[in-house]
């Protein structure tokens, strides 16, 4: 059992997968801190100095010990931004990749050479075309 484990992991597909789930979540990290620090701040102003990391619809307020209850719909327009923006640039890298591939299709592929047989039958060919000139 260690030793199938092993081969799974050692296979190239999971390692990339690794890699691109951890580069993945370190770009999530760096959308977030675009969204919140530098995109909605500009947004907040354009609104009158809205926060939007802080709108809430307050269900019950709080009393005592009891925590209030609400709906947190501004960080869930930010969350909405950062995948807008995680979307944009995953379709960005996708298309630039396929763009790759197809002019990769598109290079000519280089005429196999010629089977001894085929180079023999040629040169014979050849050899007869030319005595009967």
């Amino acid at each position: 059992m260690l030793k199938e484990f092993r081969d799974f992991i050692a296979r190239g597909n999971v390692v990339d997968l690794a890699v691109g789930v951890i580069i993945g979540g370190a770009f999530g990290a760096i959308v977030k801190s675009l969204v919140d620090q530098i995109i909605m701040p500009p947004i907040g102003l354009l609104t009158g100095g809205v926060d939007f990391a802080a709108l809430k619809w307050v269900l019950k307020p709080a009393a005592g010990k009891v925590a209030e209850v609400a709906i947190g719909y501004g960080p869930f327009i930010n969350t909405i931004i950062q995948f807008i923006i995680i979307a944009l640039a995953i379709f960005l890298m996708v298309k630039a990749v396929n763009s790759l591939r197809r002019e990769e299709a598109k290079a000519p592929a280089e005429p196999e050479a010629p089977t001894t047989s085929e180079a023999l039958l040629t040169e014979i060919r050849d050899l007869l075309k030319n005595r009967a000139a």
